[in-house]
């Protein structure tokens, strides 16, 4: 019974401060662009040549 007595009010402290988590993000904006998101992962760069050690050109 003690156990519970500790575990509620923990449980009920992480779940506010996922909410507020997510209510912050909300407010600076983390939500606004996801279809930017998506379709910025098909986009090609231009690749850059990979300079290794020891080789020079």
């Amino acid at each position: 019974m003690t156990g519970l007595a500790f575990l509620i009010p923990v449980a009920l402290l992480m779940g506010l401060t996922g909410l507020a988590a997510f209510f912050w993000s909300l407010r600076n904006g983390q939500f606004e662009d996801l279809d930017g998101a998506a379709a910025r992962i098909l986009i090609d760069d231009e690749e850059l040549p990979v300079e290794r050690k020891g080789e020079r050109g």
